[in-house]
């Protein structure tokens, strides 16, 4: 057992979100380790207050993120972890089949039995990313969700904000909804109505959240709940219900990393129009930029190769980027010519063979901007745990990690949901970790 017996037991669907997670938990004062994957030593203990599991699980069968979910969830009980967190986007990316609504069954039905355990909440409010959710309805800044670029997505196009109606088509159990009414009364009106919806048989709420005020409310009615399963926003709002926790004084200490040396890079395979509008601004501040072809990797051509010879003759000079970032318009054709799943696979392989090549040939501050390539590019670097460091934007800290491909020395990394971070992102990030 662990000297410190972890508190919170948390599950994220990929791997930015997980970051993205742990950066809030530490935020709130919570010593937090991320772990890649789950552990195959049960018993192996882990010093925290916070533990998450970084899963990719978001857009893979419905069937298979259910049961990667359950055995991480297995493992977290296993440290005796006293609440269960089950992280997806703060834009709730799913499709009618899911997989948020299939994993937040099976954890529910697997956690019925606990006291509170019947019951849990759907929240993926974030407003510090612009995230908010109203009378059900989510909104990413003014817009909502289905008017925002989320509606063109390649894997997971989100054409309704209505998030009650999104996630009833997902799951087995009646879903309800804590209106802002509620909220605003603050932690005992939102325990209040959690009685009324359970005693109308129903088993997920939807909670409306526009500030971190309400976060803080939320946060506070969820004390004693099995499950709990939002974005990383009401991740803000927990650490008060342990008051063992030191809200900030985790967060201080959590934020010093290793000194940062090495050459820097950035890989980019997210197709959001964030990071878009931060390729953009990369290559119109001058700086180097190579771009991978999807169909280049389908004709059998050594893009790997090609990106990495590029790169050894710029990156000395500062930060390069290598992307396959692209248009909706752009990923759409040439998910018709080759297929959305060879398509993806093709396009993160090689640029998590170029994460690799490019670490092994000196790179220690390393950008990857999107889950599916982030996942891909941390598995490639056999990278299992990360150290929480620095915030950049909200939800997007520099962590410290160690990878086969680094000869002992330390690697940054910093893993960027595609829809997060301001346009100067890929240039910033490196100023921040310089000076932190």
């Amino acid at each position: 057992m662990s000297a410190v017996q972890p508190l919170l037991g948390c599950i994220a669907d990929d791997f930015t979100g997980a970051t993205d997670l742990a950066n809030n938990l530490v935020r709130a004062g919570m010593r937090t380790v991320q772990i890649i994957g789950v552990p195959e030593d049960e018993a192996a203990a882990v010093d925290a207050d916070a533990i998450v599991v970084a899963l990719k699980s978001r857009t893979i069968a419905p069937a298979d993120a259910v049961a990667q979910s359950l055995t991480a969830l297995r493992w977290l009980q296993a440290q005796g972890v006293q609440q269960v967190y089950f992280k997806y986007c703060s834009t709730f990316d799913s499709t009618p089949e899911g997989n948020i609504g299939p994993v937040t069954d099976a954890l529910l039905d697997a956690l019925s039995d606990l006291p509170q355990g019947g019951f849990t909440i759907a929240c993926p409010a974030f407003p510090e990313n612009q995230r908010t959710v109203f009378k059900g309805h989510l909104f990413v800044g003014d817009q909502l969700l289905s008017d925002s670029g989320m509606r063109s997505h390649p894997l997971t196009p989100m054409t309704d904000a209505n998030l009650v109606r999104v996630l009833q088509m997902q799951t087995k159990h009646k879903v309800g909804l804590v209106a802002y009414d509620v909220v605003a009364q603050g932690a005992r009106a939102i325990r209040e109505r959690f009685a009324v919806l359970q005693a109308e048989g129903v088993r997920i709420a939807v909670v409306d959240a526009v500030s971190n005020a309400d976060l803080m409310h939320i946060g506070a009615a969820l004390q004693g709940m099995p499950l709990v399963t939002a974005g990383s926003g009401v991740a803000i709002g927990l650490s008060q219900n342990w008051p063992a926790i030191e809200p900030g004084g985790a967060g201080a200490r959590a934020g010093k990393l290793p000194p940062a040396t090495g050459l820097r890079a950035v890989v980019s395979g997210s197709c959001s129009q964030a990071t878009n509008a931060q390729v953009l601004h990369f290559k119109r501040s001058g700086r180097p930029s190579f771009a991978v072809d999807p169909m280049a990797i389908a004709a059998g051509d050594d893009v790997v190769g090609e990106a990495l010879a590029w790169a050894a003759q710029h990156v000395s000079d500062g930060p390069v980027l290598v992307y396959a970032t692209a248009e909706s318009a752009a990923v759409k054709d040439v998910q018709a010519q080759l297929g959305v799943a060879r398509a993806g696979e093709m396009v993160e392989q090689a640029l998590s063979c170029i994460a690799l090549g490019l670490v092994e040939r000196g790179v220690r501050q390393l950008v990857v901007a999107g889950g599916e390539t982030s996942g891909a590019a941390v598995r490639e670097l056999d990278v299992r745990q990360m150290s929480i460091g620095p915030q950049i934007d909200p939800g997007v800290p520099w962590t410290a990690v160690q990878s086969p491909a680094c000869a002992g020395e330390t690697l940054h990394v910093a893993l960027k949901s595609g829809n997060f971070g301001s346009t100067d992102f890929f240039t910033k990030a490196f100023d921040r970790l310089e000076a932190a």
